[in-house]
């Protein structure tokens, strides 16, 4: 019995990291369509968000058979309830990533200047997050876990100096409030972006060492 639950652990993982590469890929892809205002490009992160949807399916479905079946216990039960968790985290990644391809044929042709540079860092930054949470899960890293708890601070300052440029640009030029409210949503998806990437990162402290650090301060 412990051959046969640790070779479906070894697929529940090839499985989850398979999700996790797509969704690296999705928003890696909406950003750089975003940045280069590449409308075919962000139409093809839409049309691949099916995929991202189906492997969810397909891992949960996977969890909740090892769960029925083989009754995991200790290191074995606390991998398969992450992956649980990390699996919903990552569709929804690959959701917010869809939002902001979404986004890219309607910002396509407004005035690059309203377009503020902190979207670029911002965006960077929660790309990196998402990299080091999926590198912490592969590795089984909760220190590299606990650095991705970190940085999140770094992205929430930028949505918040967005949020007040746009709020800013509203005042100045009332005429543009649609594109201006249309940056403000992209900010706030890659800020999502980033908090699903910190709750991977919770997950694998969890999985690793048994601890629950959610709603703590970063250590």
């Amino acid at each position: 019995m412990p051959r046969h639950i640790e070779r479906q652990v070894d697929q529940l993982k090839e499985k989850i990291l398979r999700v996790g590469t797509l969704v690296e890929e999705a928003i890696s892809k909406s950003i750089t369509a975003l940045i280069n205002r590449d409308v075919h490009l962000a139409q093809r992160v839409t049309a691949n968000d099916e995929e991202i949807d189906r492997m969810e399916v397909e891992v949960e479905e996977e969890c909740l058979k090892i769960l029925a079946l083989y009754q995991p216990v200790a290191a074995d039960l606390r991998f398969v309830v992450a992956v649980l968790k990390i699996n919903n985290d990552l569709e929804r990644m690959g959701d917010l990533a869809k939002n902001i391809a979404k986004r890219v044929g309607q910002l396509a042709n407004q005035d690059p200047r309203d377009m503020p540079p902190e979207i670029r860092s911002m965006a960077m930054q929660a790309q990196e997050m998402v990299k080091q949470c999926l590198d912490a899960v592969v590795n089984a890293d909760p220190a590299l876990a606990r650095q991705v708890r970190e940085e999140d601070d770094a992205v929430d300052e930028c949505r918040q100096q967005i949020r007040r440029k746009v709020l800013r640009g509203i005042q100045q030029n009332p005429e543009n409030v649609e594109n201006l409210l249309r940056v403000n949503s992209v900010s706030k998806h890659i800020e999502r972006i980033a908090d699903m990437a910190t709750n991977v990162a919770e997950d694998v402290i969890y999985m690793v060492e048994g601890d629950i650090v959610r709603h703590r301060a970063s250590e």
